[in-house]
This record gives structure tokens, C-alpha cells and sequence, in this order.
């Protein structure tokens, strides 16, 4: 049904002077992580709707995703988090991963939901509990080594609520000499993504407020730190894709979590409320690997961190993956050559509408096509809704008995 589409949208992109095959083979070459965290009931803060079809252990999350990679072709890895997803044996847990075509990907350890960590987890007064929460870490790098893991993702809801509560100078000494004991731990190979958020739960200050302190404390631990932005932990009109271009630059771009935001935080799908901000920030990735930072960026590490409470869990992966193509692929699309002389020459309007004509393409047809050249449905959602996957774990899957926490990793 697209074919039709996409010939109409390739007369016009030729004309434009885009080479479909450089933007295909792109396209095909994405990958984006999935978390093992958005297929069990999880939510907001205040009540967990459940699902019959939600993932209850580690086991079935992988399951679930293994579709949306199915469906997709471009999610083989999935992030875990400890210890809601810790197993015995992670070795046989790493092996069905691989029996399901997937692999484990980056490991998050929990520092927030211990009632140790009520006033701080690394940067509590207690030496105890920070003891307690940097044991945590270290056994986090060793699961990561034992699964094959290059990536540990780190947030902190450390903080104050209160004025005078903590000593602020003295807890981000407290934060750099654990996350200093955490990156000697870690194998050559490993890298350390430093998450940000300027509040909640912490009311009054974070101990990482912002990508700014991040930078600071990945710069000061070594070049296997880097900085993960979170789409959804920054203040309302925050310019996020400055920030990107701004570490790209610096060679901190270590990854990102992709959801969306509307007022407070990030529980909502990606692309669902700006998806021109996505675009913009996916331009400034594309314009970077088109430039001698291309090895910087080859590394970013391409990740989702949404928990669905009201949409299907594997759909709305599902949605958020063709939503992170759609703007990928619409950055593809940008004229770079007249963009540069648009920018060297003061054109203002023409180089603003240059990045519009980029984001104003509907770029369905030719992510169908990809799709089809891949051997897949063209279109994932669809063909996961025809598969009777849906039907088929509702019905394996029965309620757990309780009210279980929201899961929520920040």
C-alpha cells in the first residue's frame, strides 16, 4: 500500500538532492534500547493501573521485547534494572536474551527506593548506607561484566527537600568519591552514564541538578564518564538539543533516555508532545556524524525510559520506536550544504525553513520502505496488533495479588 507513497516521496527527495541510499542504510543501522522496566505494570507516582497483559519477571520483559524488536528490526538490546530484575543466574539469563535475538544492555542500579535512602543514598551522612549504596553499584558493574555489558546508567534521587537539611558542598564531595570507587571498578571497555534531574523527589536541590554537574563529575572521573539526558529532566523551555551539541563537543555524549514531557517529568511517550524539539535534537546528532565527531557520536547510546500506565506496554514501545525513526529520519533529510551557507551568510529565514522542510516531510512512506527491504510488515504497530501476541498473554498472565510498587527508575 505505501509503494505508491514512497515513489512520490522519492521523485521529491531526489529532487532535493538527497541520496536515499546514504538515508536508508542509516535508517537500517539504528538502534534503540528498550527498558526492561516499560513491560511490567508501572506508572505514575499516585496508582498502577494494571494490565493483564503486563510483564511480571525479567523473563517475560524480555519476551515482550523481543517483539518489539521482532516487529521493528531495530531494538536488540534491552536495560535492566537491579533488583527489580535480578535472577540467580545471569549467565542463563543473558543466554535466553540471545535464544530470543536480543542482549542485555545497560545495567541501572536502584539508589531510591530503600527506606535506607530516605535522606540520600551516596550521599547520605550515614558512611553506612553510602557504603551500602556503593556496594550496590559494584555489584551492578559485576553483573554488567558477567552479561557483557558495556554500559552502567546511573540516577540519583539524592537531595534535599528542606533548606539547612545537608550540607550541599559536603554531600557532592560525598557523590564524587563514590562514583570515583564505582569507575575504578570498571573494565577499559565500560562506560559510566551520569543521569541529571533538577528535582523531584528531592523539592529543594538535587545532588546532579543538571547535565552541568554531570559534565563536571564525568570530566573529573575520566573519559569512560559521560554524560545520559533524559528528555524529560529539564525545566519547562530548556533547550535540550544546545545541551546535546554542547556534548557532543566535548565528547561527553554518552546517551539518552528518550520519553516526553509535559509539565514535571518524562512518563509520557516520545515525540508525543514536542516533536519538533526531537527532531531538532536528532539534527544536531545527524549534523555531528557528517563531521569529524562522527566516532564521538557512534557510541551514544540510544535508549527508552518510559513506564506506561494507561497504554499498552508492548504498543507503546512499539509507537515511541517509529516516533524516534520518524524524527531520525526526518533529520536525514536536512540540506546540510545549503544549511552551512544559509548559517555563513546570514540568512536567517532561509536556513529556519531549511530544518522546517526537513521536519515537514512525512517521512511514513520511506520508513515503510526500509522496513520492507528489511523483511519486515512496513508497518510495526500493525503488524504486531495482527500477530495475536496480545491475546495470547493475556490469557497466559494472571494479576499478582497486591499493590506492588510503581517500578519507576527516574
Amino acid at each position: 500500500m505505501h509503494e505508491k507513497a514512497y515513489a512520490v516521496l522519492a521523485e521529491q527527495l531526489a529532487s532535493r538532492g538527497v541520496d536515499l541510499v546514504k538515508v536508508k542504510a542509516a535508517l537500517k543501522a539504528q538502534r534503540i534500547e528498550t527498558p526492561s522496566w516499560g513491560y511490567g505494570d508501572s506508572g505514575t507516582r499516585f496508582k498502577v493501573f494494571r494490565q493483564p497483559a503486563a510483564a511480571h519477571n525479567i523473563y517475560e520483559k524480555l519476551a515482550d521485547a523481543a517483539q518489539v524488536h521482532k516487529f521493528t528490526g531495530v531494538c536488540p538490546t534491552v536495560a535492566i534494572h537491579i533488583p527489580w530484575d535480578k535472577v540467580d543466574d545471569y549467565h542463563a539469563l543473558a543466554q535466553y536474551a540471545a535464544s530470543l535475538g536480543l542482549r542485555l544492555g545497560a545495567v541501572n542500579p536502584n539508589l531510591f527506593q530503600e527506606d535506607e535512602y530516605k535522606l540520600g543514598s551516596v550521599t547520605n551522612a550515614d558512611p553506612a548506607i553510602r557504603r551500602m549504596a556503593i556496594a550496590h553499584m559494584l555489584e551492578c558493574v559485576e553483573i554488567a561484566k558477567t552479561i557483557g555489558s558495556k554500559v552502567l546508567s546511573l540516577w540519583f534521587a539524592d537531595g534535599t527537600n528542606y533548606p539547612g537539611q545537608g550540607d550541599i558542598r559536603t554531600r557532592k564531595h560525598y557523590m564524587a568519591e563514590a562514583l570515583a570507587e564505582v569507575y575504578r571498578a570498571m573494565p577499559s571497555d565500560m562506560r559510566m552514564l551520569i543521569e541529571y534531574k533538577f528535582f523531584e523527589p528531592a523539592f529543594y536541590m538535587t545532588d546532579i541538578g543538571d547535565w552541568g554537574m554531570a559534565y563536571s563529575f564525568a570530566t573529573k572521573l575520566g573519559p569512560q564518564a559521560q554524560v545520559l539526558v533524559d528528555l524529560g529532566h529539564h525545566p519547562l523551555g530548556t533547550n535540550i538539543e544546545q545541551i546535546v551539541a554542547f556534548l557532543i563537543d566535548e565528547g561527553k555524549m554518552g546517551g539518552f533516555h528518550f520519553n516526553a514531557k509535559k509539565y514535571g517529568d518524562d512518563d509520557l511517550t516520545v515525540g508525543s508532545i514536542n516533536p519538533y524539539e526531537l527532531f531538532l535534537i536528532f539534527n544536531e546528532l545527524v549534523a555531528a556524524e557528517d563531521e569529524s565527531t562522527a566516532a564521538t557520536t557512534k557510541a551514544i547510546a540510544y535508549m527508552i525510559d518510559q513506564s506506561h500506565n494507561i497504554k499498552g506496554k508492548i504498543e507503546a514501545t512499539i509507537q515511541s520506536v517509529m516516533n524516534i525513526q520518524i524524527a531520525y529520519a526526518q533529520a536525514l533529510l536536512v540540506d546540510r550544504a545549503a544549511l552551512r551557507a544559509a548559517q555563513n551568510e546570514g540568512r536567517v529565514v532561509d536556513a529556519e525553513n531549511l530544518l522546517l522542510d526537513a521536519y515537514r516531510t512525512d517521512v511514513r512512506p520511506l520508513l515503510a520502505q526500509v522496513r520492507q527491504e528489511m523483511g519486515l510488515h512496513p508497518d510495526p504497530l500493525a503488524a504486531y496488533r495482527m500477530s495475536g501476541y496480545a491475546a495470547k498473554i493475556t490469557a497466559e498472565r494472571s494479576l499478582p495479588a497486591g499493590e506492588a510498587e510503581s517500578g519507576y527508575p527516574g
